[in-house]
């Protein structure tokens, strides 16, 4: 089943650092077979608290192909890139719905 990596990004405080984050994070989803869905666009909060400043989602075949690009050695990299460039990094894998169960 497919399976989406959605992550929340807030309070940048090095530009620089999120810009190659970004770079490495992007070749390291190619490398491990995801595609961007959602990338930062508008966000509109519909119920709650929940006040995210960039939301990323980006799709994989399944939760072990999510889970191979997130402990890759170039997303290793991009961690390390990214580490204290943020207030906030918020990151999960979620699984989709089998075919069978879209539209339920």
């Amino acid at each position: 089943m497919t399976a989406y990596v959605i992550a929340e990004v807030g309070g940048v405080k090095d530009a620089e650092r999120i810009a190659a984050y970004r770079e490495i994070s992007t070749r390291a989803a190619a490398a491990g077979g995801g595609t961007f869905i959602a990338r930062g666009g508008r966000t509109t909060v519909l119920e709650g608290d929940w006040k995210p400043e960039r939301i990323v989602i980006i799709r994989f075949d399944d939760m072990e192909t999510a889970r191979k690009y997130y402990d890759s050695e170039l997303y290793r990299q991009a961690r390390e890139v990214r580490a204290g460039a943020t207030a906030k990094f918020n990151m999960i894998c979620v699984e989709g719905l089998a075919d069978e169960e879209k539209g339920q």
